[in-house]
């Protein structure tokens, strides 16, 4: 079984409107997180590649359908692990 396939099994008898919350909450985490860091930034270059980290995935959550329920959990995926990789210390 894929991570994939688990995701999906994890979100099989929950409603759609409930995994885009799921969604759109994970997007609103790794937000957060990415300005957090580019407020802390050593340096403008830094601080502008985390800027644009913020704004790629807003771009990235706009271009999702609230209906799409595999694109939705792929994303919950992607953001979940890219928040892990990337820590919560210091996340406010």
């Amino acid at each position: 079984m894929t991570r994939n396939d688990r995701s999906e099994e994890r979100y099989e008898n929950v409603p759609t409107a409930v995994v885009y919350d799921t969604f759109a909450e994970m997007a609103s985490q790794l937000t957060g997180r990415y300005l957090h860091l580019s407020e802390s930034a050593s340096s403008e270059e830094e601080r502008d590649r985390w800027w644009e980290k913020v704004l790629q995935l807003r771009d990235e959550k706009r271009a999702v359908s609230s209906h799409d329920r595999d694109q939705l959990i792929s994303h919950i995926d992607q953001w979940a692990a890219e928040l892990k990789k990337l820590g919560t210390a210091g996340h406010g």
